[in-house]
């Protein structure tokens, strides 16, 4: 499949089969992170691959509502990726904030590896679903996150369990958010 393709094919898929990923996914989803781009090559980034059932019930805990969609691929997918980040280590210059975002670049940085992540996934025909609604101090507890540590996302990757294709969601004509030269010059 090629780029586009796999643009196009990601969807939040929240019905996954306990299904195993295929030989060497994994790996390669988890590649596709590593070469993400980051802010001065600052690779903040952490992950915690989870397998076993009793961490995903625990994750599962932390996730805000109960009744949240994805809660139901977290506990059936194969594995589940915890995003971290290191703080302090992206969006600095020579140790002082470089930019009026402050120290959360790291959102940036990690979003950038879990678009490369989700599209692999997609590519290779599996489904992932990103999860952000969730206590953060909860789940970095479970996941025994050291100091200057924090969790950004779980992102569980499996196969969509049969019937689960969600329709893509709507987007808007360039017309409306591209403008030329200056904002609001179409």
């Amino acid at each position: 499949m090629d780029l586009m393709e796999a643009i196009k094919a990601r969807r939040s898929v929240r019905k996954m089969k306990t299904a195993p990923l295929p030989p060497g996914a994994m790996e390669a989803i988890i590649e596709a992170g590593r070469l993400a781009p980051s802010w001065k090559n600052s690779q903040c980034w952490q992950l915690v691959v989870v397998s076993d059932p009793v961490v995903k019930a625990k994750l599962a805990e932390a996730i805000i509502p109960p009744t949240n969609r994805a809660l139901e691929a977290l506990l059936t997918a194969p594995i589940t990726l915890a995003v971290c980040a290191e703080t302090g280590k992206t969006g600095f210059h020579n140790g002082v904030l470089a930019t009026d975002k402050g120290e959360f670049w790291y959102m940036f940085d990690t979003a950038l590896m879990v678009e490369n992540m989700c599209l692999v996934a997609a590519s290779l025909g599996l489904g992932s679903v990103i999860i952000g609604l969730y206590d953060h101090k909860k789940i970095a507890g479970i996941l025994n996150l050291p100091q200057g540590f924090v969790s950004v996302c779980l992102l569980p990757i499996g196969f969509p369990d049969d019937g689960e294709s969600p329709p893509r969601t709507q987007r808007k004509p360039l017309t409306e958010f591209v403008s030329r030269n200056s904002f609001g010059v179409k």
